[in-house]
């Protein structure tokens, strides 16, 4: 009788299905499925939800609509797309204020707490740039109404004398509530919301960057900034996109803290219920919502997903820069 031997490239495969943790293994390849499957049933059921919600406001002519919504005046050329793109407008300006204001500063302090700071300064910065971040937007909208726009009047003014021709930077006309002025305001106000989060998110990414390329970067003769621009920026590109966009994503869904710099006076006056280009989506919707009928939160909710289609534009295109990064640096 003979025996024949199978080579070892033709043995089958073992049998993991009979392993100890296989069963465990199985039960978390489900559960990160769910998870994930979960997310976007999520997004999904949000996005329903705002259209369903928002089509009897789409679906109706501005004359019909403002028959019914006290904040819509077809008789002053006003229409629900109108009302949307200036606050559209207004959303994506006051935003784009913070983050100008808010990116350069996060990064240096990020670069200054994981690089250049003592240990224990950097310990003690850290934890303070942690409880910043963790501080109610409405306080930073009192703060900011009763501190840092009546201290930012002389510089307003300065503004105003050399750089009037400047729409955000012109005084107000007479009669005038809502300027560029008051959008620079809100976005200053933003931008020192969001600076704790861009930089606590950075500061981490910065930290993660490996000792190696580091030490080889400085013992080629590079400065300390040459080695953070070619060591530590390349390879926490992707965590400093992030980390903006997160700040960005706060900027642009914030409420309290807008609706206070917009207020004249903290008072709630018929002024603010006009629609104007320096308001925002979320700060309109927080102001209308109390005093809207049926209808009118039908419109409110039309607003709301425009402001969810902005967030999700965002998102894309920071994953799309974010890839298009990684691709690059894979190429070189």
């Amino acid at each position: 009788m003979t025996t024949t031997q199978q080579s070892p490239e033709t043995e089958p495969a073992a049998d993991y299905g009979t392993h100890p943790g296989a069963a465990a293994n199985r039960f978390f390849k489900w559960l990160s499925t769910g998870a994930g499957l979960l997310i976007l049933t999520t997004l999904a059921a949000v996005a329903t939800f705002l259209l369903v919600e928002a089509w009897p406001a789409i679906s109706m002519s501005a004359a019909e609509l403002g028959e019914k919504v006290s904040f819509i005046k077809p008789e002053n050329g006003q229409s629900l797309l109108e009302i949307v793109g200036f606050l559209v407008y207004g959303t994506v300006l006051i935003s784009v204020i913070a983050l100008l204001l808010a990116t350069p500063v996060s990064i240096g302090i990020a670069l200054f707490i994981s690089h250049f700071a003592p240990r224990r300064l950097a310990q003690g910065l850290g934890y303070l740039i942690d409880l910043l971040a963790a501080v109610p937007s409405v306080v930073y909208g009192l703060w900011g109404v009763a501190v840092l726009v009546p201290f930012l009047q002389p510089f307003y003014q300065w503004l105003a004398d050399y750089f009037g021709w400047i729409p955000i930077f012109a005084p107000p006309q007479s009669g005038e509530v809502f300027t560029g002025r008051v959008a620079l305001s809100a976005g200053i106000v933003l931008a020192i919301m969001i600076i704790p989060i861009i930089s606590a998110v950075s500061r981490e990414v910065f930290l993660q960057t490996p000792k190696l390329h580091e030490e080889a970067a400085l013992a080629m003769g590079a400065t300390r900034w040459e080695m953070i621009r070619m060591a530590v920026f390349p390879f926490g590109r992707s965590g400093m996109i992030g980390a903006t966009m997160l700040g960005l994503g706060r900027a642009l869904g914030e409420t309290m803290a807008v609706l206070m710099i917009i207020s004249p006076g903290l008072t709630f006056s018929a002024h603010i219920l006009q629609p104007n280009q320096h308001n925002t989506i979320a700060a309109y919707i927080a102001l209308q919502f109390p005093e809207a009928n049926a209808l009118g939160v039908n419109s409110l909710i039309a607003m709301g997903l425009a402001l969810f289609v902005i967030t999700l534009l965002v998102n894309m295109l920071a994953r799309w820069v974010v890839s298009r990064r990684s691709e690059f640096s894979g190429a070189n």
